[in-house]
């Protein structure tokens, strides 16, 4: 039987069989050894067509390999991707169009917006805009005269303003006597000569009613106002105070 035993854990169908049969006391008649064999046989082979059907196929068994790594599919994506830069590169080329258009073309939208941000900028305060202070100190005897041509001018010991607010464009200095720019406005601007010493530099914001600098009374101080490169006359003086005509 060791064959057929083989054959068991093999689970392959019996063709032949050996069998050594003990001698019996009691032999049936009629019983034929080759009989025997066929019933063996017939026996062991239903067997494994039993089992056969309700073990499971290795065909069947999943292969699947776990630890691999899937493949992504990334073709979706890709076209998606792009669409979206497809998207903003037409959307560039009609800003550059609108702009280029704009800025070549009169009269449009975004050159009316442009234009009247630049005018309202732009627009500043014309020199008869300012209300003019007096050039010396209230409590000094300075007597301040203007000439013809429109300059004030004054000699005595007094501490000198502006006569209105500005910042110090430029300071020069000639024989021990300071010249100072004042500029008002990008036009608007006033120069003083023959001054004893300035207490501010280059860059410095001045106001009306704080003095930037002094003079000694040994020299004549002189205050001419400008409107660009145009001297200006068209004021008179109310006590020390200058006051534009109307």
């Amino acid at each position: 039987m060791d064959n057929l035993e083989y054959a068991e854990m093999l689970e392959i169908p019996v063709n032949t069989v050996n069998v050594v049969k003990k001698k019996s006391l009691f032999r049936r008649k009629g019983q034929q050894k080759e009989d025997l064999k066929e019933d063996v046989l017939e026996n062991v082979n239903s067997r494994l067509e039993d089992e056969q059907e309700f073990s499971p196929r290795a065909d069947f068994i999943q292969t699947e390999n776990l630890n691999e790594p899937q493949i992504k599919v990334t073709k979706k994506r890709d076209g998606l991707n792009t669409i979206l830069i497809a998207e903003a590169v037409a959307a560039c080329l009609l800003a550059g169009g609108i702009f280029v258009t704009n800025a070549l073309v009169d009269n449009t939208a975004l050159n009316n917006l442009v234009s009247g941000f630049t005018q309202t900028t732009a627009e500043e305060a014309e020199y008869y805009d300012f209300t003019l202070s007096p050039v010396v100190s209230a409590l000094s005897d300075a007597e301040v005269t203007v000439t013809d041509g429109g300059v004030l001018c004054f000699t005595d010991q007094t501490a000198v303003y502006p006569v209105c607010e500005g910042k110090i464009a430029s300071v020069t200095s000639t024989d021990g006597l300071y010249t100072v720019t004042i500029e008002h406005t990008s036009t608007f601007s006033s120069v003083f000569t023959g001054l004893s010493a300035v207490y501010c530099h280059v860059g410095d914001s001045v106001k009306a009613n704080i003095p930037f600098a002094y003079s000694d009374g040994q020299s004549e101080v002189r205050v001419s106002m400008y409107d660009g490169q145009t001297l200006l006359s068209g004021y008179t003086l109310s006590g020390a105070v200058p006051v534009w005509n109307s």
